[in-house]
């Protein structure tokens, strides 16, 4: 079920299934929302009360005006407000590509809220400020143009990216329900989280890695050599980390092998 909860003054939309056992927290990418757990939430809720928010400027979570309000620090206090929210300390935590961001920031500057991790198709962000200033001015472009053009056809630029290419292979139901997840959003959202959590915005976690003692999974699709690599060498910086490769997958395992992702998630956990 969705319900609505008051987190800092933002009127933040969550799913929640489940209700007994640990919390499982799931953190989506971007242009998503926690519905694209969806499909994990009948298995997961028999072992875990599954919370699975809608991140600021997202699906029916309020998209704040100023972009300060996106900042990491203040997205991840978030997370812990809304854990607390629900009567939890501490949640299993697992993240998608941006939602993977904000995990692994979550895992870093409270680690006592983290009993394990899982990082899927993610990043520690970018080691050095010119490639941050690079990527912001990148997001910026992107920012404006979101504006500009509208939802619609930014979506239909956004899903035709190098990036989602071996979602041309996805059954045609799959590809629609990402679409709609998509379309519950808003332009100026989507705007505001580029400019202010985007990957240019965030400080670096690479220096952080050797920091982390919770157990955690690095999981990323065969097809998706970029990320492959980044998470390579994730691996070898932290101290209790496995990287899994998901064959016959992109940047989305969850969606183009999601009995594979369901089982390395479970295995984990």
């Amino acid at each position: 079920m969705r319900t609505t909860v008051q987190v800092r003054g933002v009127a933040y939309s969550v799913l929640h299934a489940g209700d007994g056992g640990e919390c499982l927290l799931l953190l989506h990418g971007f242009t998503g929302n926690g519905d694209v757990f969806a499909p994990f939430l009948a298995s997961w809720a028999q072992r875990w009360t599954v919370l699975a928010p809608d991140l600021l400027g997202h699906g029916r979570t309020a998209a704040p005006t100023r972009v300060e309000r996106y900042r990491m620090d203040e997205q991840l206090a978030d997370l812990a407000t809304l854990l607390a929210t629900f009567g939890f300390q501490r949640a299993h935590v697992l993240g998608y590509s941006m939602g993977g961001r904000i995990a692994l920031s979550f895992a870093v500057r409270y680690p006592e809220c983290v009993r394990r991790l899982v990082l899927e198709s993610s990043s520690p962000g970018l080691a050095t400020a010119a490639e941050q200033a690079e990527r912001r001015a990148a997001d910026e472009r992107l920012a404006a143009d979101i504006e500009e053009m509208g939802l619609p056809a930014f979506l239909d630029r956004w899903e035709k990216i190098p990036l989602f290419a071996t979602h041309d292979i996805l059954p045609e139901p799959v590809r629609m329900r990402q679409r709609e997840i998509r379309e519950q959003g808003t332009a100026f959202g989507y705007a505001q989280s580029l400019r202010g959590i985007g990957t240019g915005a965030q400080p670096s976690n690479w220096d952080r890695l050797g920091e982390l003692a919770m157990p955690t999974l690095l999981v990323t699709g065969a097809l998706d050599t970029k990320f492959t690599e980044i998470n390579r060498r994730m691996a070898g910086r932290m101290k209790v980390a496995r990287h899994v490769v998901i064959e016959e997958a992109g940047h989305t395992p969850h969606l183009e092998q999601a009995s594979a992702f369901a089982a390395t998630v479970e295995s984990h956990l």
